[in-house]
This record gives structure tokens, C-alpha cells and sequence, in this order.
């Protein structure tokens, strides 16, 4: 049962006769979405008898949900099960973004960083923030997942990212919530819905927004969304954040909206917004908001001061053994990280190294592995990077309950591998290591990723 407090607030809001055709709306069986990696896929499409999400390019609707935990593609990052709705925002960035340096500002578990990985290529980077360590760790396998390079983990208090000020060209607010737009999706977070958490959410979000407008450069975009429907997390934290910079803010340039998408647009002052409903929208509940910072803002970027120094170049012997492992060494910068040996777009390097420097990253680039008498010995990361030199070492293709033993982290057989250590792959997809010893094999899959259910 939905709570009788929300439906008579949205039939406050919405009407009667809108109020209660979202409220039926919620009783009906959601969509299954994904969105594709076309770094790890190209021009294939990993499922049969799909519809595209209209806005969104790599997006597609599936008929029906499958054992996504059982699919090798999964695990090698190939796609993403991302809620359609939420994937709107990367229509409004579009090629904007490219090369960009992006804050995800409330990250977990990882929908939304992948996307603003894809636009940002391979030039740009993403800082994809979670206040929760368990969730940022979710957040960091996910990355690695992705495998594009170009994202760094951070866990921090928005207040922290804040003193980087005016040192992002996009911040994006994904905001926590209420969560009434899934209640469909999620029916414990109708359990979880009161009047009391709302106002308690919406004075958090404007807190973040403060430290998101700091963080944002004169000129840049503020992405602002929720997966809820009142007005008081919605449009009324737009308002409140314009009470508070109202001088500073601007018409963002967007992506049009087709009339067809159903999406609800609006505008509060110079912010246009755009309202996902269920009963008109194929997709969950979802609202998004888009802002420019003028131009002329004024302020100065600031970084702050080094904490401490973590990264170390490696001597010439280790990055030579380190660049025979990528496909653009050239283009490629790698450090010492404690033990081990991780490695950066070139563009990218020293604003993760400042970062670094200063707040609590738990993930950031491809770790590559370490060093024993001048062999790398690969992280898992490094078999699910796009970028990975595909003859820097021998492969064999595993399928069927073969691949799903590997991918359980169980014993597989030694007659598919060479000597040493080799890549695993599902078809054309690496999904991981092993290590040949004679007539045993190593099964180098994380622990942490293997599949659990038989």
C-alpha cells in the first residue's frame, strides 16, 4: 500500500485526476533497462529483441528481466542495468562533456559515474564522491567494471570536494532522497517514506548544493536530480538554491526533449527543469534540473594544500614492462601507489594527483598490478580496462558452465591455458586472469566479485 500521506500530498500537487493515475501507475510491474559500454562493445548488441531508451544513445529497454548475475557480459562490464529515467542526464550533457572534469557528487553505486565516464572519454575525468565507505566500495568495483581509466573514487563529506573550488567544469548532484519514485521499483521504501524524512532530505540536498556550487567553475553546468516526486525536494530545492545564488545563475544550454518521451518540462526562474512520471514516461520516477554558473561568477580556483605525497614514477624498467600492457603507452602516465602500480590517461594525471593529495580516494585510473623480478603481476582491473593490449599475453575463451566456474572463483581445468598467466575472456569480452602452474591453475577472480549462487 502506498502511504496515505504521499497520495494525498501528490494529488495536492499534481491534481486529482494526475495524482491518482501516477499513485495507479505505481502498482504496475516496472521496466528492465540497461546502458551499453561501446568501448567493450562496439556495434554488438549483447541481448536479443530490445528498444532503445529515446534519450538516451546507448540505452535500451528489455522485455523481460534475465539472470543478469549469471551472464558473463555483466561481469565484464559490457553494460550497466541503469533505471531508464535516470539515464536522461546524459542527454542533457551530450558532447559537452567530453574531456571535461566531472564531479558525481553523491556517487554509489555507480548508474550515473559510468555514464559521465563515457562522455567524459578518454581526456576527461570523473570524481565520483560516496560519504559511505561500503557503498563507495561498491562504487570503486563498478568503475573497474566499466574499465574506462578515467575516474577517481573519492569518500568524502561534500564539504571536502567544496574546497576545490571552482575547479570542475560539471557537477552533478544526484541527490539523496525520499525516494518516492521507487516506490514501484523498491516496495520497502514505502515502509521507509514519511513527511519528517522529506524535510530532513531536502535540507540535506541544499547543503550539498552549496558545496556543489562552490566546486563548480564560472560557466559550468550544475546537473541537480532526485528519484522523488514532491515539489519540496524537487523544484522547491531549485528555488532554495536560488534564494542563495540567485545572481550567480543562469540558463544551462540543454538537449531538447521530444514531446513523444512524455517527460514533464518546467522552468523555476532561469533552471529548466524536467519531471519523469510513470504513468507518461516509460521509465521509474525521476526529476532532474539543469543550471549554468555565469561566466562571470568571479572567485578564483583554489585547490587545497598537499596533505601528503603518494604517488612515485617508476623506474625505467618497470614503466617499460607497464606500457607493453596498454594499447597507447604513449598517451599513458603510470605511479607507484604503496604497493602498487596504477595507470592514468596523461591529461589526467596531475588532477588526480592533487586530488590524491588531499581527500580520501579508494580507486582511481586502471591498478595494474605489481612488479616480482621485472613481470607484472596484473590486477583483475587491469583484464576489464578497455584499453588493454590484447597480445601482451596469451588468452583462451571459457563458456558455458565452464566460465561461470571461473567466474565463482572455483577450480577450472588447465588444458585451455598456457604457461603462466593468461587472460579469461566470454567470447571477445576479458573477464579476468588465471595463472597456469603446470597441471594446476591459479584462479586469480576477486573474492569480492565472484558470483555466489550456484
Amino acid at each position: 500500500m502506498l502511504p496515505s500521506e504521499f497520495i494525498r500530498n501528490i494529488k495536492a500537487e499534481l491534481g486529482d485526476a494526475e495524482g491518482a493515475a501516477l499513485c495507479e501507475s505505481l502498482e504496475t510491474t516496472p521496466p528492465v533497462s540497461v546502458r551499453l559500454n561501446p568501448r567493450k562493445l562496439g556495434c554488438r548488441e549483447p541481448f536479443a529483441d530490445t528498444r532503445p531508451v529515446p534519450w538516451s544513445l546507448h540505452g535500451r529497454y528489455l522485455d523481460r528481466r534475465p539472470a543478469f548475475t549469471l551472464d558473463a557480459a555483466f561481469h565484464a562490464g559490457a553494460y550497466y542495468v541503469q533505471e531508464a529515467s535516470s539515464q536522461f542526464v546524459g542527454h542533457l550533457l551530450g558532447e559537452s562533456a567530453e574531456g571535461r572534469r566531472i564531479l558525481d557528487m553523491c556517487a554509489a553505486p555507480g548508474g550515473k559515474t559510468t555514464l559521465y565516464s563515457t562522455l567524459a572519454g578518454d581526456d576527461g575525468l570523473v570524481v565520483a564522491n560516496e560519504i559511505d565507505r561500503r557503498r563507495a566500495q561498491t562504487l570503486a568495483d563498478n568503475v573497474r567494471k566499466w574499465g574506462l581509466g578515467n575516474v577517481a573514487v573519492t569518500c568524502n563529506e561534500p564539504s571536502r570536494l567544496a574546497e576545490f573550488e571552482q575547479w570542475f567544469d560539471i557537477v552533478a548532484v544526484d541527490a539523496p532522497c525520499s525516494g518516492e519514485g521507487m516506490f514501484r521499483k523498491d516496495p520497502a521504501s514505502r515502509e521507509e517514506w514519511s513527511e519528517g524524512n522529506v524535510r530532513l532530505c531536502a535540507a540535506r540536498q541544499d547543503e550539498i548544493l552549496d558545496a556543489a556550487w562552490r566546486a563548480l567553475k564560472p560557466g559550468g553546468i550544475l546537473i541537480y536530480s532526485t528519484c522523488t516526486f514532491n515539489r519540496t525536494e524537487d523544484e522547491g530545492s531549485v528555488e532554495r538554491l536560488l534564494d542563495r545564488f540567485g545572481e550567480e545563475v543562469v540558463e544551462a544550454d540543454t538537449a531538447e526533449c521530444e514531446a513523444e518521451w512524455g517527460i514533464v518540462e518546467g522552468r523555476v526562474g532561469p533552471v529548466r527543469t524536467y519531471r519523469f512520471l510513470p504513468h507518461r514516461t516509460v521509465g521509474e520516477g525521476f526529476f532532474a534540473a539543469a543550471a549554468r554558473k555565469a561566466p562571470d561568477a568571479g572567485g578564483r580556483t583554489r585547490t587545497p594544500k598537499s596533505r601528503r605525497s603518494l604517488f612515485a614514477n617508476p623506474d625505467r624498467a618497470a614503466a617499460a614492462e607497464l606500457a607493453r600492457w596498454v594499447n597507447e603507452p604513449e598517451k599513458m602516465r603510470f605511479a607507484l601507489v604503496g604497493d602498487t602500480f596504477y595507470g592514468y590517461r596523461a591529461a589526467q594525471y596531475d588532477a588526480v594527483r592533487t586530488l590524491s593529495e588531499s581527500l580520501a580516494v579508494i580507486y582511481s585510473g586502471v591498478a595494474m598490478g605489481q612488479i616480482f623480478k621485472g613481470r607484472l603481476r596484473p590486477e583483475h582491473s587491469l583484464a576489464l580496462y578497455a584499453g588493454l593490449r590484447r597480445d601482451a599475453l596469451p588468452s583462451a575463451e571459457l563458456a558455458g558452465e565452464e566460465l561461470l566456474q571461473y567466474l565463482r572463483k572455483a577450480e577450472v581445468r588447465p588444458e585451455p591455458f598456457a604457461e603462466g598467466i593468461n587472460l579469461v575472456t566470454a567470447g571477445p569480452l576479458p573477464v579476468g586472469f588465471v595463472k597456469r602452474i603446470g597441471n594446476r591453475v591459479n584462479n586469480m577472480y576477486p573474492n569480492s566479485m565472484r558470483i555466489m549462487n550456484k
